[in-house]
C-alpha cells in the first residue's frame, strides 16, 4: 500500500513542507472547543498532543488558577502551518505538539517568544532545545514490536539501520505519512546525514509494508501480517492497559546503545509571540511542565514519558536512563528535509 499526502491549501511555505502529515490525533481541521475571550485573560491553545491528556492539564490549571483556555485539536503539521500561516495575526497564546519538527518550524518563522527562565529550569536540557524558544512537555520512545512467534531474540536488528538490509525485505512495516515516523527519520538525518537517510530510506522503500498510523501497523503484527513494525512505545502499553487485543502476540524491542532507532521524541510547548494574553500562556506552560503537571502525564493513559520537575515516568514504562537514547538537539530537526528525502525515495 502507498499512501500520499495532500498539501495543505494556502500556506505560504515551500509545498515540500506544507504536507498534511497525520500523528495520532484526529483528521478533522483544528477546531475548538469553547470560545476564549482574550480581554477576560482567557488562552486558546492550538494543541496537537493528545487530547485527553490535555484537557487534563486545562482542567487542572482552570482549577488552581481560574483562567479559562480553549482548546482547538489538530495534527502536528497541519497546526504548525496554519500557525505559519496566520503569523502575527494568530489567535493562538500556547502551541503543544507530539513532535518536535512542527516545534522547530514555527520557530523558524520567528513566531516565538522565549519561554520563561523558571519554566526553563523545571525541564532538563536534553529535553528542550538549545534555543529555549519552547520546551519539552513530554516524550516518545522509538521501539520495533515484532511477533516472538516470528523472529527470535538473536534475530533481531542490532540498529534501525539494518531494517534496510535485503534480509529484512518484507518483514517490517511502518507508517511513513504520520508526523510520529517523520520524526523519526529527522533525527536520523541529524546523527547520521543527509547521505545516509537517504540511502536508508531507499532501502526502506524495498522493505517495508506501509500502513496508515502507528496503531494500525502494530495491528498488522499482531495479526500475523507482518512480523514487525517500527513506531513509538505508547500504542503497544496503551493498548495492553485496556484489553490488549491488538497486542497480545507483541512485544516491543529497544534498540538502545545510542542507536537512531532509540530515538526519544520531545514533544514541544511553545508561547506564540502574538499572544494577548503572555503572562497567562507562560503559566500554563509552566503548569504542565511543574511537578502537578507532569504526575498527571505520568499517572494518565496516554503512556508517554513525564521529563520534568523531577517526576518519574509511569512504572509500567522502561526507565528514560535505561533507553540510551542518542543525543538530539530537538531544535535542528527539519521537516521539511524530511519530506523531501522521503518523496524522493518513493514513501510519500
Amino acid at each position: 500500500m502507498k499512501i500520499r499526502i495532500n498539501a495543505l491549501a494556502g500556506i505560504a511555505i515551500a509545498a515540500t513542507a506544507a504536507l498534511g502529515l497525520s500523528a495520532c490525533g484526529p483528521s478533522n481541521s483544528p477546531a475548538a472547543t469553547s470560545s476564549a475571550d482574550p480581554a477576560k485573560g482567557e488562552i486558546t491553545v492550538y494543541n496537537a498532543q493528545h487530547e485527553s491528556l490535555t484537557k487534563e492539564w486545562v482542567d487542572a490549571f482552570t482549577a488552581e488558577t481560574g483562567i479559562k483556555v480553549t482548546l482547538r485539536q489538530g495534527d502536528d503539521t497541519e497546526m504548525s502551518n496554519q500557525i505559519v500561516q496566520e503569523g502575527a495575526a494568530s489567535p493562538a497564546d500556547v502551541f503543544l505538539t507530539e513532535n518536535s519538527p512542527a516545534m522547530a518550524q514555527v520557530e523558524n518563522a520567528g513566531l516565538f517568544a522565549d519561554v520563561n527562565k523558571d519554566t526553563v529550569a523545571q525541564v532538563p536540557a536534553e529535553f528542550r532545545p538549545s534555543t529555549n524558544k519552547w520546551t519539552g512537555i513530554a516524550a516518545r520512545s522509538t521501539v520495533l514490536v515484532y511477533d516472538k512467534n516470528k523472529i527470535s531474540e538473536d534475530k533481531l536488528p542490532k540498529s534501525m539501520l539494518d531494517l534496510a538490509k535485503p534480509e529484512w525485505k518484507g518483514k517490517w512495516a511502518a507508517s511513513p505519512s504520520g508526523a510520529d515516523f517523520q520524526a523519526i527519520v529527522s533525527a536520523l538525518i541529524e546523527l547520521k546525514g543527509e547521505a545516509a537517510a537517504e540511502a536508508w530510506l531507499k532501502g526502506m522503500k524495498e522493505n517495508f509494508t506501509a500502513y496508515k498510523g502507528n496503531s494500525t501497523a502494530m495491528k498488522a503484527v499482531n495479526a500475523g501480517e507482518v512480523d514487525a513494525a517500527l513506531i513509538y512505545h505508547y500504542y503497544y502499553y496503551g493498548d495492553q492497559a485496556k484489553t490488549g487485543e491488538n497486542s497480545k502476540n507483541v512485544t516491543p524491542y529497544y534498540f538502545k546503545n545510542q542507536d537512531p532507532g532509540a530515538f526519544l521524541s520531545v514533544s514541544g510547548g511553545g508561547v506564540l509571540k502574538s499572544s494577548k494574553n503572555a503572562d497567562k500562556a507562560q503559566a500554563f506552560l509552566k503548569f504542565i511542565t511543574g511537578k502537578k503537571g507532569q504526575e498527571i502525564l505520568q499517572k494518565g493513559t496516554s503512556f508517554e514519558y513525564a521529563i520534568a520537575s523531577g517526576v518519574a515516568a509511569n512504572d509500567k514504562l522502561v526507565p528514560v536512563k535505561e533507553l540510551d537514547a542518542p543525543a538530539v538537539d530537538p531544535a535542528k530537526l527539519n521537516s521539511e528535509k524530511v519530506t523531501e528525502l522521503m518523496t524522493k525515495a518513493g514513501l510519500l
